[in-house]
């Protein structure tokens, strides 16, 4: 097998037969219980309420607000079912969130089904990602724009 570009590697797409389907879901199941654990205490525990949690210690700081900045709220707004204030406390939380679902629902097919990973995400979209989130952490800081603030 010839490669295509040099993110698809010349491997066989089905892994060892000799490890077991629920050797191998072990980590999706893993990582879906610790996300379903993060959602809950983010649901139970209320962000809106001063005492909860401790300030964000780049807010803190520098008094401006960072690419992070209201997940924990946009989290608590997800696991009531209220996108649109999700949106309006941390966008980018949510499109994250997204993407993240997506990419575990891949990963755990392959996992079902035995297949290797046969791609790496190139290099262009980690430079994206990079400078989406460096964009945003300067947007949200803007004066005047308090659409892209937490509060």
């Amino acid at each position: 097998m010839i490669p295509t570009s040099f993110t698809q590697f010349p491997t066989s797409p089905l892994t060892d037969t000799s490890v077991g389907r629920g050797r191998r879901l072990w980590w999706p199941a893993t990582t879906a219980a610790a996300a379903a654990g993060f959602v809950l205490v983010a649901h139970v525990l209320d962000p809106n309420q001063a005492g909860n949690y401790p300030t964000c210690p780049w807010l803190a700081i520098t008094g401006t607000f960072c690419p992070g900045c209201g997940t924990l709220r946009a989290t608590h707004a997800l696991s009531e079912g209220h996108v649109v204030e999700a949106l309006q406390r941390n966008p980018l939380t949510v499109v994250a969130f997204v993407v993240m679902v997506l990419g575990f629902m891949r990963w755990t097919r392959r996992q079902w089904r035995g297949e290797q990973r046969m791609t790496a995400a190139p290099a262009w979209m980690l430079y994206g990602m990079f400078w989406l989130i460096m964009a945003f952490w300067v947007a949200r800081n803007i004066p005047g724009w308090t659409w892209l603030s937490p509060a």
